[in-house]
């Protein structure tokens, strides 16, 4: 039978509307998803970022474009690999366009650009017009929409390999910079969700890798077992997400490490209970 989806729509909107209580939503590891009806959803993912910037109190030093580059880059990422299509971006921020709220804006528009959006992908925000600021602060939100069938998250199998595509950095002790050849871009997140044999991804934050190995375990009903040779530090912040997990099979290592040009390293597997 053929599903309208704008009458499914229609229709959750109104059922909402009367149960004055929204969409029904899950949590779905660090996002949040809004379930619309016939198995598709709308993915919301945020970041914030505070004291970067060239400002005068900021404590990590860099221009408003590079900060606009990795302030969008955290939820525009988490959307990839979610296996969502990216509908729509934002950008909140308390200082003025002409007190390098421009700038930022470029950043972000070329990190879009990175991920294959095409230049009228829409973004839209909020400055700080008022009131001088002499600290940068920096909200983003990306919205995506994606059905069942090409979520991603739980999606790793039992004796599956963890890899890290890139090496986790975050300032301030790591410069981190976009000519950086060890950490992951957005069109390397674009060739691994299409190597086969790749299952789940998961960008790493500030938790570092092993908390973020465990997750994608947990949400595939699996534990994460690492490994006694990982040559990465387990707890070290990634900060905006320099380095991205992949779960694969085994036999499909050398491929993953063939497609991304940045260092791949074997963290560990995942079991059943």
């Amino acid at each position: 039978m053929k599903v309208n989806l704008e009458e499914v729509l229609a229709g959750r909107y109104s059922l909402a509307r009367q149960r004055r209580g929204g969409f029904r939503s899950r949590r779905v590891r660090d996002l949040t998803a809004l379930e619309l009806g016939n198995g598709i959803s709308l993915v919301v993912a945020v970041d914030s970022d505070g004291g970067i910037g060239p400002r005068e109190n900021d404590v990590v030093k860099v221009s408003d474009y590079l900060l606009g580059r990795f302030a969008i880059r955290v939820p525009l990422m988490e959307i990839l690999c979610c296996g969502a299509l990216p509908l729509a971006a934002f950008d909140m921020l308390t200082m003025s366009m002409e007190d390098g709220g421009n700038e930022i804006v470029r950043g972000i528009r070329d990190e879009l650009a990175e991920a294959g959006l095409p230049e009228d992908f829409p973004l839209s925000g909020s400055t700080e017009d008022n009131v001088p600021t002499t600290m940068t602060g920096v909200g983003t939100t990306v919205l995506g929409l994606v059905h069942d069938n090409d979520s991603r998250p739980g999606t790793s199998q039992a004796d599956d390999v963890v890899l890290c595509a890139g090496l986790p950095k975050s300032g301030p002790e790591d410069e981190i910079r976009l000519d950086d050849g060890e950490i992951a871009r957005q069109s390397q997140v674009r060739t691994l969700l299409g190597v086969d044999g790749a299952h789940d991804l998961l960008p790493v934050g500030s938790r570092g890798v092993l908390y973020e190995a465990e997750e994608m375990g947990k949400s595939a009903g699996l534990r994460f077992v690492e490994s006694s040779e990982a040559a990465i530090d387990p707890t070290k912040s990634a900060g905006p997400s320099t380095c991205v997990l992949v779960s694969a099979q085994a036999q499909k290592i050398e491929s993953i490490a063939d497609a991304v040009a940045v260092p791949v390293a074997i963290l560990g597997r995942l079991r059943a209970h």
